[in-house]
Parts: structure tokens; sequence; C-alpha cells
């Protein structure tokens, strides 16, 4: 026994000598990495961020500076976007982030549950810095932001400035300060269509892309509005408003058409079927005109006209909102991305110059070196509040686009703008 004993020794140190250690208890197999966290980013057509391209840069940063994060990205258009997202809805397949406006994110799906709180986004510097008036267009009353909020613009119309001179019709508005009065521009289509421009502008009435046009030019000729001061209840069926309504489906020149969209009529003025454009804006300029090799016209973008030539234009405001997927891990990374895209001035500029729009907080001389944009510039001072979070804003969107449809068909006007109030007030 002894013998035994004292050879199974020696065979222990000789193997530990030779640098064998005797066996122990078995190892934990090696965790493995962390599968990263994929995350979904629709996107609306937001100047150039409906651009895979041009957003390249921002996306691959991101995933440099987050490996554990994977990023993917789809983009949607503004006929068949909205559709995209309810089927997204009812699948339960909605993405983790989406870029759009508060009406979509905070009056249609933040009012129905569907968005993720922000409100720790907007403890930052950066945040702090936003304009009240934009802070106050992404919460809720309940005081839930929706939105994270990254460009602002005023939406204007346009005017082919060639056919102006040549028809005498720049006498009718004030070149340098962008302004024109309601007669002016009755007097200005009276002069195209004498030097034979048939059709001056046309009311689109299609769809539902641009209209803030529409909206901003009815309210703005005859001095009305779409709501009151508070944003409680729509004001359509004001007297000025059917004034103006019925102003331009009696003038000759303009065409009132049912069936147009607005994407339709950006393109018949930019082949110069129309002296002008109501939907418009300093991107759209940039995207349609710039890029436009047979662009043989000059633009010269202009305020609505007013009766007093003091013009209230629509505002547009852009960010991002997170759906409320219950994934706690996916909310958290698609947070992550809007504070990198946010939290850093330089990707910041570069977000708001990719949107071909304004930063939402105090950031002058963004656009020193673009002259077309410095230009639209001058419009920001005429920006009216955002009626847009007024409730029940989807039926109202919806509303006045039939409402415009039956004015362009025929229908008395006062009859066509109380069908509106009773729809959106759920008579």
């Amino acid at each position: 026994m002894k013998r035994a004993f004292a050879l199974t020794l020696v065979l222990l140190l000789t193997l530990t000598a030779c640098g064998v250690a005797p066996a122990g208890p078995p190892e934990p197999p090696a965790e493995d990495p962390a599968e990263p966290v994929e995350i979904k980013l629709w996107t609306y057509p937001v100047g150039e961020w409906g651009n895979p391209t041009a957003i390249s840069g921002l996306v691959s940063g991101f995933q440099r500076a987050n490996p554990d994060i994977r990023l993917t990205v789809e983009h949607l258009d503004y006929d068949t976007g909205d559709a995209r997202v309810e089927e997204a809805v009812a699948s339960g397949t909605l993405p983790d982030l989406v870029l759009e406006s508060p009406e979509r994110l905070l009056s249609d799906w933040g009012e129905r549950g569907l968005m993720a709180d922000l409100g720790d986004l907007w403890e930052t510097e950066q945040a702090g810095a936003v304009y009240d008036a934009v802070r106050a267009a992404c919460r809720r009353g309940d005081g839930t932001y929706c939105v994270y909020p990254i460009c602002m613009s005023t939406h204007c119309m346009a005017i082919n400035y060639d056919l102006f001179q040549a028809a005498g019709a720049l006498q009718y508005l004030d070149e340098e300060k962008r302004t024109w009065s309601t007669e002016g521009f009755i007097q200005a289509v009276e002069a195209l269509r004498a030097y034979g421009q048939e059709q001056a502008a046309a009311v689109y009435c299609g769809g539902q892309g641009g209209d803030q046009g529409t909206r901003a030019l009815v309210t703005n000729l005859c001095g009305g509005s779409f709501t009151d001061p508070e944003h409680t209840r729509y004001t359509v069926d004001s007297p000025e408003n059917i004034r103006a309504l019925e102003l331009l489906r009696d003038l000759e020149g303009v065409d009132f058409d049912p069936a147009l969209q607005g994407a339709g009529e950006i393109e018949r003025f930019c082949k110069g079927e129309l002296a002008m454009a109501f939907c418009w804006n300093g991107s759209l300029e940039v995207v349609h005109t710039v890029k436009n090799p047979d662009l043989d016209f000059r633009i010269l973008a202009m305020t609505f006209p007013t009766e007093t030539g003091e013009p209230r234009l629509q505002s547009g405001i852009w960010g991002f909102g997170v759906f409320d997927s219950g994934d706690e891990a996916r909310i958290a990374a698609a947070k992550a991305f809007i504070r990198y895209v946010a939290g850093d001035d330089a990707r910041y500029t570069q977000a708001v110059q990719i949107a071909n729009f304004w930063p939402v907080r105090d950031m002058p001389g963004i656009y020193d070196n673009d002259p077309l944009m410095s230009a639209y510039s001058a419009f920001i001072p005429y920006a009216d509040d955002y009626c847009q979070v007024t409730p029940n804003w989807v039926a109202a969107r919806g509303a006045w686009w039939k409402m415009l449809q039956r004015v362009g068909a025929g229908e008395d006007v006062s009859a066509a703008v109380q069908a509106f109030s009773r729809e959106v007030s759920g008579g």
C-alpha cells in the first residue's frame, strides 16, 4: 500500500514538473457576446432625410459609436406612409424610431398611447435652449413629451419670376419684403392671364401632402384662421375663410382642381405650366430646382397674400418619436440615436442641413455660406403659432381636403365649410 501511494505521488510530481497540472473541476463554458439590440428607424421625406445617401454618414457614425446597437432605416413617402404605419400598428410590427412632425407624433400616435415618453431627453443643456413655441408643440397636455425636435421651417409660396416680369406683374408685390396684398395677388393673376398664361395658379385638393400650403393661402387671403388662438376648436367656417374660398373659386386664372395633389402642383410649377406654387419652402427649392438641370426660370419665394400685407405663415416642426414597444432595451437604444444626433453641435448641424430647414434653437450662421437658404431665413419672423396640435387634428386634415374637393367640384362654399365643421366636431 505504501509502495502504491509513493508511485502515485511521484507520477503527480512528474506531471506537474512537465507543466501538466492535474485535472480539476470543469471550467464553466464562456458566455457568448451579447447580441446587438436591433432597432428600426422610419423617416418621412423631411428634406433629404428621405435620401439614404444623405443620412448614411450619421447612421454609420452612430453604428461605430454604438456597436451594441444595430440600426436599419426605411424611408416612407407621404402618399403611402400613413397607411404603412397603420398596417404596422395592426400587425404589431411598428418601428422603434420615426422622424415626422408633431401633428402625427403627438396629436395622432401620441394621443393613441403609441409613443414612449421622451421626457429624459429634455433634461440636457441643448434641449433647454429649444424655442418655447417648439417645446410646447412637442408636449401633450399632461406634460408628456412625445417628440424630440430636430428642425423647423415656415411654409411659403413661390412665383416664376421671369414670367411675372414678362407679364408686368412684379409691380403688384414687394420684392424686398417678399410680401403682397390680396388685391395685388388678384391684379397679378389678371396680368398673367392678359399676357397669355391661362392658368396662373392651382388650388390642389387631392391627397393630404402639402395641406399647410392651402391652409395658409385660404386663411391669409381675407384675414381668417384655421383654429382659435388657444387651439381648442376649428374656425374654418368663419366669414373670412368663406370669402377667401369664394375668391379663389371664382378668380379666372386659378385652377381649383379636386384631383390635383401637392406634388402635382409643384411638378406643374417647375415645368412652367403654373406661374405660382402654393406648396413651397426652402427645402423644396433645393430638391426641386437646384438639382433640376431643366429648370429654365428664376424662382422668387413669397409669403401668402393678405389684406394688410402682414402675413402669418404656417410653421413646420420635425423631430423624432419613439414607439413604445414595451422592450426597454429597444426604447433605450432608440433614445441613444436621438442623443447621438442632437447632443453634439456638429452632428446636430448636419442633421438640420440634411433637412434643408432651420435649427429649433438659436444657432446663427448655420447657412452663412448658402445664399439660397439664407434668403429663406427672412420668413422666420412671419411664423404663426403651431396650430397642428389642436385636438382631433387627423380628422381635421381629412375634412379639410374633402371640403376643398367639394368647393372645387362646384358645391356651395358655405355648405362645404359647414360639412367640415360637422365632421371635426363629430356631428
